[in-house]
């Protein structure tokens, strides 16, 4: 009974977040709440819920520091010159801009945060998908996909969990996966070549001056308002404001009241925007380097980190208590939502796992694998993956449902590391799971309905999952 009301509480959240009858915030609070007390455990659902926003409370935490910290990083133009080499490359072509779109959220993904993968990707391209009047899902679909396949590294988060839950060493699961993982990576490409030529063939090719040309969209850039007006081969005009203290990241140039005054050029990057500190570039570089390595050797839990690196960035960057405050003003829209979603998502999961849900539909999940599959236990990990880490959290598949697996694979002589490798099969598809705190921090400043990304993602998703899973079996690691 509890498997089916399991899987029937899923399929309602998503069929009415994807018909948009609910935000997802509401739906992931009341289907929940309302499935509680179907089957009696009403009287318990405040203690699940405190459970779950105890559980999820540390992943708020580092979100809502992550994004005031790169937030601010942004601000301040430490991207600026990768961002700029991407936009590059780009120019007006809608093929280039959607492979670029690829390339900079893989490389921006090293960090091991798709939080953060999301802010710097969408903060660049945005303007570009706007001014070109591309598709918008487009973007959160192959920046998500992207992200989900560099999720892998060790530091990113799967492959900790799996290491932890069969008692492996992390680089035995990640190093022979490299070249499965790069398949991965290349289909992407492949992926936002295809889509590329598909939105070119769609607006049709235009040049740097044709794309000047086109009227600007009423519309604000998402983050940002800010800085005075520069000019640069992509973008000319005003700005927003004049000094550290208007709302927005600072990094764009504003969509709304000033756009009208626009003569008509992108809303790119503003070279001359006041929050800039090239004085203090290679300090605020240093200080991200040292973040990241302190994640990755895991010297403190990772919301101190940024908790820690937020203040000092704030402090060393905007030494004056209103500019300071300016820029936490300017994030605390992006703060709001994504922490928002986050203890939503708590009451979901708390009620999944505190009812029992989640354990009987892994059990039978599991159950229902043939015993003439048992040799094959890999592969029916790898294709396991993708479901059950789309509609689980990455803790309830990796320490829940992954020891069972390895445990049935053992009794037919498969391995736990091909088993624990062929878990991470799924990842490109979880990143864009509803569960996934950080998809919305991508929808979100796209202005994307969640449910759009979901129909769009989806499909290609699962292929960029299957080609891991192809490329394991091919390349014998699995």
């Amino acid at each position: 009974m509890l498997t089916i009301l399991g899987f029937a509480m899923i399929a309602t959240f998503l069929v009415l977040i994807m018909t948009k009858k609910m935000s997802p915030i509401a739906a992931l609070v009341l289907i929940p709440a309302l499935f509680c007390v179907a089957v009696g455990q009403g009287a318990q659902l405040g203690d699940y819920v405190i459970e779950g926003v105890g559980n999820l409370a540390p992943t708020a935490a580092m979100l809502m520091f992550a994004i005031v910290y790169f937030g601010v990083m942004i601000d301040v133009g430490l991207f600026d010159p990768i961002v700029r080499g991407i936009l590059k490359f780009c120019q007006a072509d809608p093929m280039r801009i959607v492979v670029g779109t690829a390339v900079l959220a893989a490389i921006v993904s090293l960090d091991g945060d798709g939080s953060t993968t999301f802010m710097i990707t969408v903060s660049a391209m945005y303007p570009l998908y706007k001014r070109l009047k591309m598709s918008l899902v487009v973007m959160t679909g192959v920046a998500a996909t992207a992200n989900g396949v560099m999720n892998t590294l060790p530091w990113g988060g799967p492959t900790a969990r799996a290491a932890t839950a069969l008692k492996l060493d992390a680089s035995e699961i990640f190093v022979p996966m490299i070249p499965a993982l790069a398949m991965g990576l290349l289909a992407v490409f492949v992926l936002a070549y295809v889509l590329g030529i598909r939105e070119r063939k769609r607006l049709g090719m235009l040049t740097l001056d044709e794309a000047l040309a086109r009227e600007p969209e009423p519309e604000t850039v998402p983050v940002g308002t800010g800085g005075t007006g520069g000019k640069d081969r992509l973008r000319k005009g005003t700005a927003a404001s004049a000094g550290g203290t208007g709302t927005g990241s600072g990094a764009f140039a504003s969509g709304t009241e000033n756009e009208d005054a626009d003569d008509g050029a992108f809303q790119g990057l503003d070279p001359d925007r006041p929050t800039l500190r090239p004085k203090l570039y290679w300090f605020n570089a240093g200080l991200t380097a040292a973040l990241l390595t302190a994640m990755i050797m895991e010297l403190m839990p990772i919301p101190v980190l940024f908790l820690l690196g937020a203040a000092l960035a704030l402090t060393v960057n905007f030494p004056h208590m209103p500019d300071q405050r300016a820029r936490i003003a300017a994030h605390a829209d992006n703060v709001l939502n994504v922490s928002g979603m986050v203890f939503a998502a708590a009451v979901f999961t708390g009620v999944l796992t505190g009812t029992g849900m989640v354990e009987h539909m892994a059990d039978w999940v599991v159950g229902a694998v043939p015993e003439a599959m048992g040799p094959h236990m890999a592969i029916v990990t790898g294709l396991l993956s993708l479901p059950l880490t789309y509609f689980m959290s990455n803790d309830g598949f990796y320490f829940g449902v992954l020891p069972v697996l390895a445990e049935a694979g053992a009794a037919h002589g498969v391995s736990p590391l091909e088993i624990a490798r062929a878990s991470l099969a799924g990842q490109a598809l979880h990143m864009s799971s509803p569960l996934v705190p950080a998809v919305y921090v991508l929808v979100g400043m796209a202005k994307v309905e969640f449910g759009d990304h979901t129909r769009f993602t989806v499909k290609w998703a699962v292929l960029t999952s299957l080609v891991v899973l192809a490329a394991g079996i091919l390349f014998g690691i699995m």
